[in-house]
């Protein structure tokens, strides 16, 4: 039975056009809405489940939203009038023109290319613990529209989830973990998945933290998504403070002022109260507010401890320096004077995922999005030792696959780290930071000497004989990094075996999460595997769960075919369709 008009959930719209969506939708009220290869990893088709509640109030309101905007448009309200510069309609209701243009911003990367063993055997590329794009791609679904290409970013949704890897036990930052099974979407193909973890830590073992808050308080953090959020966010770390660890609170609009002086983290009462004197009004000078936080932290520098900023900001800079490589090599500059930078993203409409993402890259921190207050206290409380404390920089992965086992390969994700092969050995070369606590997940698509391949076979190259005694290997990886304190490299090296086996429930959803990145974008690689395909095999992998993030992925998974299905019938009903 579906929700009644009084359940459906007309929060997310702001409060100037709640009115009117109840009011479009009390006029309708009327009208009738009508609510592959088998593998290894692929489990057995899952038994029907009911729809969860929330998903059939999604579907509701993407039936009656879709009804509302032809009736709209075949009788335009009297005295309706666009909303003011710079706001934007949700849910793409309203009538044609009415509408600001979306404005958000992302980095259109093509995916990695399809590489034959005997013309380049090396892949080479950087660590990445970010997982901002999985949070924003889960905003925007659950806003009822498909991602735009530039905001799926296939390492960054898989490395979301945790993994059960082998911890260190030989001294090293990190352990690294292999496995091999057979590919979901092609019979002809495996996965071989590349696992790091680094060992955890309390939040009582960390170093002494010097922490800088940086808040965007421009015009377009005031709603609900922006500063309010962001308030609520800061007030969670600030419940993590020891007496050894200091903070400052800087803000940017118009201009940049500093609101709290560093203060020792037993002064609660007193950080929260600067916390929620912030209030949002004016342009958005973002680039003298990283400036003068830097200042700031210099100012509280702790030796050998944590120096770090934290921008919290939609990326909608408009005064100073707004140049996209400009603010990059700010970062760099700054980095270099032992000061990293994490950037936590907020905000709809207007959002500058492609800066926020490269900011903290190139600030040796790392990115998240933050969507709701349950991302904000995995991200600063749950995580918080991943997020503040480095245990390896410059860490740069590379694979070198045997020709007399693999003939081609392709790297799933990590197109904006990838590095040359003489970047490996070169520590002058900036790579990813591991913090305490974190995994990266890197996937390989490999495709076995013998088996049919993407490439036409070359009618003048022929694969070169591997040594004998190596045919037992499929590959050779090689982890190279720096400890947090600096000084020379150091490499660890391990052969991969070539031993295919049943797969574990964690490559099984990683692979998961891999076709579902490459399904909203072109789904040129999975082929005949659906997003039904998907959500089977994501849900036969669930696991323990602990933590309901894998069931929630499932959900998500259901919101896409749901928005398909629905642009299929109507497709200017959500900003992009599935193919």
């Amino acid at each position: 039975m579906l929700p009644s008009l009084q359940s459906l959930p007309l929060h997310f719209l702001r409060p100037a056009t709640q009115g009117f969506a109840a009011g479009l939708l009390l006029a309708i009220a009327g009208c009738g809405v009508s609510s592959k290869p088998e593998s290894a990893v692929v489990p057995p088709p899952a038994k029907a489940e009911l729809k969860t509640e929330a998903l059939v109030q999604h579907e509701t309101v993407m039936a009656d939203a879709a009804v509302a905007k032809r009736s709209v448009r075949a009788a335009p309200m009297a005295g309706f009038a666009p909303m003011p510069a710079g706001e934007a309609y949700p849910q793409d209701i309203y009538p044609q023109g009415y509408r600001d243009e979306q404005r958000e911003q992302y980095q259109a990367l093509a995916d990695n290319p399809i590489h034959s063993v005997t013309e380049a055997p090396v892949s080479t590329f950087s660590a990445d613990v970010d997982t901002g794009a999985y949070a924003n791609v889960r905003r925007l679904l659950n806003q009822g529209r498909l991602p735009p290409e530039g905001a799926v970013r296939l390492e960054e949704m898989v490395n979301y989830f945790p993994y059960d890897y082998a911890l260190p036990t030989d001294g090293s930052p990190f352990g690294v973990t292999t496995e091999l099974a057979a590919s979901p979407w092609n019979p002809h193909t495996r996965l071989l998945r590349i696992g790091i973890k680094a060992s955890d830590r309390a939040v009582a073992q960390l170093a002494p933290a010097n922490l800088v808050f940086l808040v965007d308080v421009s015009g377009s953090m005031d709603r609900r998504e922006g500063l309010p959020l962001v308030k609520s966010t800061l007030k969670l770390l600030v419940d993590q403070l020891r007496e050894q660890d200091r903070v400052s609170l800087v803000v940017y609009a118009g201009e940049s002022r500093v609101v709290l002086e560093p203060t020792s983290g037993r002064d609660k009462a007193k950080i929260r109260t600067a916390i929620d004197q912030l209030t949002a009004g004016g342009s958005t000078a973002g680039a003298s507010g990283i400036e003068l936080a830097y200042q700031m932290a210099q100012q509280a520098f702790i030796p050998k401890g944590i120096n770090r900023v934290l921008l919290a900001t939609d990326g909608d800079f408009n005064v100073g320096i707004s140049d996209f490589d400009s603010l990059k090599q700010m970062a760099v500059d700054k980095r270099k004077t032992g000061v990293s930078l994490t950037t936590l993203g907020f905000g709809v409409d207007n959002y500058n995922e492609q800066l926020m993402e490269q900011l903290a890259d190139a600030g040796d921190g790392n990115y998240a999005y933050i969507d709701n207050l349950r991302e904000a206290r995995k991200v600063l409380v749950d995580q918080l030792g991943s997020t503040l404390a480095v245990v390896a920089k410059n860490v740069k992965l590379q694979v070198e696959f045997n020709p007399a086992q693999v003939s081609e390969y392709r790297l799933l994700g990590y197109e904006n780290r990838a590095l040359k092969r003489e970047d490996f050995s070169n520590d002058k070369v900036d790579a990813g930071e591991i913090g305490a606590g974190h995994t990266v997940t890197a996937l390989y698509e490999i495709v076995p000497t013998g088996e049919k391949g993407w490439l036409e076979p070359l009618r003048y190259g022929k694969a070169s004989a591997a040594v004998s005694d190596k045919n037992g290997e499929l590959a050779m990886l090689r982890v190279r990094y720096q400890l947090p304190e600096g000084g020379n490299s150091r490499l660890i090296e391990r052969p991969v075996a070539d031993s295919a086996k049943p797969a574990s429930d964690d490559l099984r959803f990683a692979a998961a999460v891999a076709a579902f990145s490459q399904q909203l974008k072109d789904g040129r690689y999975t082929g005949e595997f659906s997003l039904k395909d998907t959500e089977a095999l994501a849900r036969g992998a669930r696991g323990d769960d602990r933590f309901g993030l894998r069931s929630e992925f499932v959900q998500l998974v259901e919101l896409a075919q749901s928005l398909r299905t629905t642009t299929a019938s109507n497709p200017t009903a959500t900003d992009r369709r599935i193919e």
